[in-house]
């Protein structure tokens, strides 16, 4: 960066992802960054879902956020969904690619990814 004009680039192209971190949303995805997540590849997993949202328009009602700890380590990365009508889903052993399928089938489309829930994991 070598002048003031390039950073101001910088934040006009990253504005639109920041802003799917701050919406006030009906639903919000909520990504668990511990440490063990971001060793398990939560970091990934975050960004898609930044920018699948970003991407399909969906800003404005769903915010993207990330947690610390969500107690559940052998199931990282973990992803909880929270809907505006208090229903809860807990996403386990998540990847990019399967963050891509929640947004468009559970968030776009309204039915959650059974197969990738805490309740379909092998306890």
């Amino acid at each position: 960066m070598k002048s003031i004009e390039e950073l101001m680039a910088i934040k006009a192209k990253m504005q639109d992802k920041m802003s799917v971190r701050k919406a006030e949303g009906e639903t919000r995805i909520v990504v668990g960054m511990a440490t063990c997540g971001i060793a398990a590849g939560a970091r990934p997993v975050l960004n898609a879902f930044v920018e699948d949202i970003a991407a399909e328009g969906l800003t404005d009602r769903v915010t993207v956020t990330q947690t610390g700890c969500i107690g559940i380590c052998q199931y990282e990365p973990v992803v909880e969904v929270f809907e505006k009508d208090g229903q809860k889903t807990t996403y386990v052993k998540m990847t990019a690619e399967k963050a891509k399928e929640v947004v468009e089938k559970h968030i776009k489309g309204g039915k959650p990814v059974v197969e990738y829930t805490i309740g379909a994991a092998k306890l």
